[in-house]
């Protein structure tokens, strides 16, 4: 898929520049997502936030975000173009850096964006790595991700959609979201606690076995018991449940095709 849009590139000092009505857009983005969020995001994702201390009215430099991140687990971030090949995420995330396109999404995609933006990176994912129980599992996801083949990386692409992307928790005062893909959405946070979407409990075979697609909103959630339960994740574990999952093949998909084209 080509990107509609191109990456900032940093100035000599490392600097990148965004146009007023960009930061305008961070500006709306992050006052309306920070209210919808209210009472529906789990407490580390909160304390995370906390200590990234995102700028309300500008797009964040990655230094910043940098700052914050390497104290806590000892990631970074890293400037990509708008869509990197999975070698390169795989590789990034397996040194701890975090790819982030810095690009912003036009007025006239405020509530959708197929390809991730610097809002959805920095805002939906970046608190989140702050946490060292997240920060170790998308570590392991990626030293798995480099060494896999490209009939296994299929079947991982579902347990990051799943977890990272769209994970629910079930916390103290009752379930809440850690996936960025809720956390950086208005219309993905309203709906993911609705009771309108399937809810399962985090199984790995099920989540290699689900398929998704990227342009709806999901039809099904896995939601993890503890942010610990990452911990417990081992590479061996996730590569003969993915070998199991291959054996064994999809499930159904709960939702119509895209025309000429497979679930994921």
């Amino acid at each position: 898929m080509a990107s509609l849009y191109t990456a900032r590139q940093p100035d000599g000092q490392g600097r990148i520049h965004y146009t007023d009505e960009e930061h305008g857009t961070w500006r709306i983005l992050i006052a309306r997502q920070l209210a919808a969020l209210d009472g529906k995001a789990c407490d580390e994702y909160q304390a995370g936030l906390a200590r990234l201390d995102l700028p309300l009215d500008r797009i964040p430099q990655l230094g910043e975000i940098n700052a914050a991140l390497m104290p806590a687990t000892g990631w970074s971030v890293a400037a990509v173009p708008a869509l990197i090949s999975f070698d390169h995420f795989f590789a990034l995330l397996a040194d701890r850096r975090f790819p982030v396109a810095t690009f912003i999404r036009r007025r006239d995609e405020l509530d959708y964006l197929q390809e991730p933006d610097i809002f959805h990176e920095i805002f939906g994912h970046c608190a989140m790595l702050t946490n060292p129980a997240f920060a170790h599992f998308t570590h392991l996801y990626g030293r798995l991700g480099r060494h896999a083949s490209k009939e296994e990386r299929v079947y991982l692409a579902r347990l990051y959609w799943f977890t990272v992307e769209f994970g629910l928790l079930q916390g103290e005062e009752g379930l809440r979201i850690y996936g960025g893909g809720i956390l950086s959405s208005i219309g993905e946070t309203a709906y993911a606690l609705s009771g309108k979407p399937e809810l399962q409990p985090f199984d790995l075979l099920e989540i290699l076995r689900t398929p998704y697609r990227i342009d709806i909103m999901q039809p099904t959630y896995f939601v993890l018991p503890r942010l610990d339960t990452l911990y417990g994740l081992e590479g061996p574990g996730i590569m003969a449940a993915v070998a199991e999952a291959r054996r064994l093949g999809l499930r159904p998909p709960r939702f119509a095709p895209i025309a000429g084209k497979q679930a994921s």
